[in-house]
């Protein structure tokens, strides 16, 4: 028998608001998409999509195969390219709204989970670029979701869908499998885990696993390179773990308004005898919160966790606000709240608007790399100057004869100059970029022994230790919008190896 009964049908005038928001949700994103340019990561992704695998060195395949499909369907549309994340984040409005229905909420607990989902800053940027971040939260919410109803209605085949959503999710992100463990725990504390007894769990722990063997296997076949990436991140690339900042990330990346929506909701789960049945929730989010900070992850990795708090904070909202106007206020400042943050996330300034507009709020992001920054934050420097560095590379390679461009290497010092160089290179004929950086050190320096290797950034004298000859063939102007480590980079040709390039290839690793 069902342990909860269904909740009751919403009204026709509610029935239209979980519609809107997600549809809008996506038209907003889709607004801008094409503001910037390609962000670092997008340009990876489209690589990798190029050498599709089960696995990669710092990513399961998932992402590859969407960069795929999109460059298939929508060739160099920036706009295309992000229809997916756009979509997904008006899925993720959806999915919430849904929840909070599910949870015992109305048509308003609905729309104020639904505005805070969309409007929260680290969701408008997770919506705006193709990258795993933009569909991680549909998985985590869609398994908890999938497990509400199973509360709801004592349906254990439901927990096939679970296992499907776990073993892609966590083809999408590893980090899907630390949320469904810590779930997973938080329903073995609750009376509710009656329903893992159940030969349709084992079911989907088969299917969870059968989904994900083949990159697990592809993970072993390479040494687990995912490893020595992320013990190299932490010693050299991460910024240093604190605490407070941790927290303290948590406020501004959810909106330092929308606080006490989150908490509300997580004190509902634990506490309000109507929520019990669904306080494994509240569990599987204090379980992996304790889980990221024993593990010193970056603040917005619990970001995909709370939508399921916004729904729950949003129907104690509606039930402890019965008057209209008090409601209206509240979903009014949310809104309002959530518009003056979004150009922090999404590009809806040009940069020097952005610029002022950041300072005049006093606002900067959490800070997760130990890279100096610039003008802009690394989200929004990371879009700029990869059409000027792949013009300047274009500029010296056609100063080449014939003779030397046929063996000439493009060299890079990271996946974001190699991706420019290999997806917008193509209408300059340039040749496939090298680097060392991630997954481009398993493709390896190609199967031509080069003369000449042109090397984008790096300094002189160490390139002088492997070539016989380096000039400096060009340096691109200032530019205050990219990362200042990509500022003004320098172009060398370099030329007489002293080494086959074979030889030098395993020195280039760089797994970070």
């Amino acid at each position: 028998m069902p342990s909860e009964t269904p909740s009751p049908p919403p009204s026709q005038s509610a029935a239209w608001v979980l519609p809107v928001l997600a549809v809008g949700t996506t038209v907003l994103h889709l607004l801008f998409a094409g503001r910037y340019g390609y962000f670092r990561d997008e340009l990876y992704f489209i690589a990798c999509g190029q050498h599709l695998a089960w696995g990669y060195v710092d990513q399961p395949p998932l992402i590859a195969v969407l960069a795929r499909l999109t460059t298939s369907v929508f060739s160099e549309s920036l706009v295309g390219l992000r229809v997916l994340p756009a979509l997904a984040a008006g899925g993720l409005v959806a999915l919430t709204g849904w929840l909070a229905r599910r949870l015992g909420g109305g048509s308003y607990a609905v729309a104020l989970a639904g505005v805070a989902t969309a409007l929260a800053p680290i969701f408008l940027a997770f919506g705006h670029m193709l990258t795993m971040n933009a569909f991680e939260p549909l998985f985590w919410m869609g398994c908890a979701a999938l497990l509400v109803e199973m509360i709801r209605t004592e349906e254990r085949k439901l927990w096939l869908g679970v296992g499907a959503l776990v073993g892609i999710g966590v083809l999408n992100k590893h980090s899907m499998g630390f949320f469904s463990l810590c779930l997973a725990l938080g329903l073995l504390l609750t009376p509710q885990r009656r329903l893992m007894r159940s030969r349709w769990l084992v079911l989907g722990g088969v299917l969870a696993v059968a989904l994900v063997l083949p990159h697990f296997l592809w993970q072993l076949g390479h040494g687990w390179p995912m490893f020595e990436l992320l013990r190299n991140g932490q010693l050299y690339k991460n910024a240093p773990f604190a605490l407070g900042e941790f927290f303290s990330g948590q406020l501004l990346l959810l909106h330092p308004l929308f606080a006490p929506l989150w908490l509300s909701g997580l004190g509902f789960l634990l506490f309000a005898r109507s929520a019990r049945p669904y306080r494994a929730l509240a569990f599987g989010f204090l379980l992996l919160l304790g889980l990221y900070i024993a593990l010193k992850a970056k603040a917005y990795y619990m970001a995909p966790a709370y939508p399921m708090l916004f729904a729950a904070g949003a129907g104690f909202v509606e039930t402890a606000v019965r008057r209209m106007l008090p409601r209206a206020v509240v979903l009014i400042v949310v809104a309002a709240g959530g518009l003056v943050l979004a150009p922090l996330s999404l590009p809806v300034l040009s940069e020097e608007q952005f610029i002022s507009y950041q300072r005049a709020l006093g606002l900067d992001p959490p800070r997760t790399e130990r890279h100096r920054m610039g003008a802009l934050p690394q989200h929004y420097a990371d879009q700029h100057g990869w059409r000027e560095l792949v013009s300047a590379v274009a500029e010296v390679y056609r100063r080449l004869s014939p003779e030397e461009q046929a063996r000439t290497m493009i060299f890079a010092q990271n996946y974001g100059q190699a991706g420019a160089i290999d997806w917008l290179g193509r209408a300059y004929g340039l040749p496939p970029a090298r680097s060392g950086h991630n997954n481009y050190f398993l493709w390896g320096p190609g199967d031509i022994e080069p003369t000449v290797v042109l090397i984008l950034g790096g300094d002189a004298e160490d390139h002088a230790e492997e070539c016989s000859q380096v000039e400096l063939a060009a340096r691109l102007p200032p530019n205050p919008y990219v990362m200042p480590y990509e500022d003004q980079l320098p172009l060398y040709l370099c030329r007489g190896l002293k080494q086959p390039v074979a030889r030098l290839w395993p020195n280039e690793k760089h797994y970070q």
